[in-house]
């Protein structure tokens, strides 16, 4: 099982490609749900993932716009693929049936 957040990350990794570094992953988080994302907030769950085979990383090569640093890249895995597919295979059993949330309903 995948918590909110290591779903999300994993999402967005997937969504990123190639792109898929902390800065951009925290942008697109932001974007998705419209919620700041604290650092630490993506960095640990990406070494959870990384750790459980989820995804991997590698070091891009050094840039001259970020002062010769290199950025870690993030990869989802095909472990990475399956947890997804599972997981929203749950999600869509978890629904079946039910309709829309109200919005604003107060019981």
């Amino acid at each position: 099982m995948l918590t909110r957040a290591e779903e999300l990350i994993l999402l967005a990794v997937w969504r990123l490609g190639e792109a898929a570094y902390s800065v951009k992953l925290r942008d697109l988080l932001k974007t998705l749900t419209g919620k700041s994302w604290s650092f630490g907030a993506v960095y640990m769950p990406l070494e959870r993932l990384e750790k459980r085979g989820l995804i991997v990383s590698t070091m891009a090569d050094p840039t001259a716009e970020r002062g010769g640093r290199a950025k870690r890249i993030y990869t989802l895995t095909a472990l990475g693929h399956k947890a997804l597919a599972d997981i929203r295979r749950i999600q869509d059993a978890a629904w079946e049936g039910l309709p829309q949330p109200v919005v604003g309903f107060h019981e």
